[in-house]
Formats: C-alpha cells, structure tokens, sequence
C-alpha cells in the first residue's frame, strides 16, 4: 500500500493557496475604491465596475499560478518532509502574491497621478478661456 503524503500536501496547499488569494484581493480591492472614484472622476458605475473588473483578473491570474505551481515533486512519505515542502510552495507563492499586490498598487497610484495631471490641465485650460488677455 502506497503510504505517500502527496495527497494529503495538495489538500493542505490548495485551501491555503485559494484564502490567501481571496484576503490580499478582498483587502486590495475593498480599499482600492477611493483610488478607482478618483481615477474615474468620481463616477461610482464605471469606477466600481473596473475595480470588479480588475478583481476578477487578480483572481484568475493568481488562483491560476497557484493551480499551475501546484506539484509537489517526489513522493512524501513524512510529515518534516510535508511540511518543508509546503512551506516551500506556500512561501513562494506568498511572495508572488506579495509582487501581484504591489504591481496593483503601481497601477492604481499611477492612474491617480494621471487622474490629478489631467485636472490640473483642465482646471488651466479653463483659467485661460476664462481670462482672456
């Protein structure tokens, strides 16, 4: 009888893969409204539909890698060698999503700067037309 653990890694690996994957998207995208409504004008629909948007390709993209990375090499026979190897999947995925997380907060600071540098240019434009030399 085959008494390799490698089952019992992926039934451990993959929850813990998926409910990482949900905290750091519920935390990114929860507080990446205010980000989105100031991007988007203050226009709730299209802001909070593209935060939407943006959370179901953070989920596709990491619960995917996460699926993709999932192997657990060789065969397990103890709970040292379980753990070491979960830790090793866990840690490496933790990392990639710590990446993902940051690369998120670029975009989103970036648009907020874009957002800021095209009202400054209209609010001048208007200050121009409005006071005509």
């Amino acid at each position: 009888m085959d008494k390799s653990l490698n089952f019992t890694a992926y039934l451990i690996y993959l929850p813990i893969a998926i409910m990482l994957t949900w905290y750091v998207a519920h935390v990114l995208f929860k507080n990446s409204k205010t980000f989105m409504l100031e991007i988007f004008g203050g226009k709730a629909d299209i802001a909070f539909s593209t935060n939407r948007l943006f959370e179901t390709g953070f989920y596709l993209l990491n619960v995917g890698f996460a699926l993709l990375i999932m192997e657990i090499a060789g065969n397990v026979y103890n709970g040292q060698v379980l753990l070491e190897r979960l830790s090793y999947k866990l840690g490496g995925f933790s990392i990639y999503l710590g990446v993902m997380l940051f690369f998120n907060l670029y975009l989103f600071f970036r648009g907020r700067r874009i957002a800021r540098q095209r009202a400054r240019q209209y609010e001048a434009a208007n200050k121009i037309s409005a006071n005509p030399a």
